[in-house]
């Protein structure tokens, strides 16, 4: 229950109303006791095993952090859908406030440090970018870094590097 309101009713009765909380996450605890959050960004304790959706995304991070992680969860996943790398299973925010995304697929992406703003505005070029990069090598998405200033680092599956080696010196 998120909410319970009593009230009498002269002359002998109660009206009752009752506010349920409505799961949309997983809150993985750092003690190993995870709990759920809920529309509002409120984490609240329940069974787990109660929910009847098996597909929550987790949110790991700072205590307090709840709402604002659900908020920057909510603007990625239509972006990250745009592209074959993946829906968003798992969004982590470190104490230093550093962003990262785990993927259905697998694919980690590091978001790096930021307002909600900059870290959408880093996702959308890597987005703009990705399928192209995927088509050339023909290779799904393993990792990428989005922590570097004006560009991001991409790991492919099966790529070990995309940068011919330099040509052996003459003796």
């Amino acid at each position: 229950v998120r909410h319970a309101v009593v009230r009498r009713v002269w002359p002998g009765h109660l009206a009752v109303r009752l506010e349920e909380h409505r799961p949309v996450a997983l809150w993985l605890g750092t003690d190993g006791n995870d709990k759920l959050v809920n529309s509002f960004g409120e984490v609240f304790e329940a069974n787990i095993g109660d929910v009847e959706d098996d597909s929550l995304p987790a949110l790991s991070g700072p205590d307090g952090s709840a709402a604002a992680m659900l908020a920057l969860l909510a603007r990625l996943t239509p972006l990250l859908q745009g592209v074959d790398a993946g829906d968003p299973v798992q969004l982590d925010l470190s104490t230093r406030g550093s962003w990262r995304v785990t993927l259905d697929k697998g694919a980690v992406i590091e978001l790096g440090r930021g307002s909600e703003s900059e870290v959408v505005e880093r996702t959308q070029r890597f987005v703009q970018t990705l399928p192209r990069v995927e088509a050339q090598y023909q290779r799904p998405l393993e990792s990428a870094d989005l922590r570097h200033a004006g560009g991001f680092a991409v790991r492919l599956k099966g790529v070990t590097t995309t940068v011919p080696a330099p040509p052996a010196r003459k003796r």
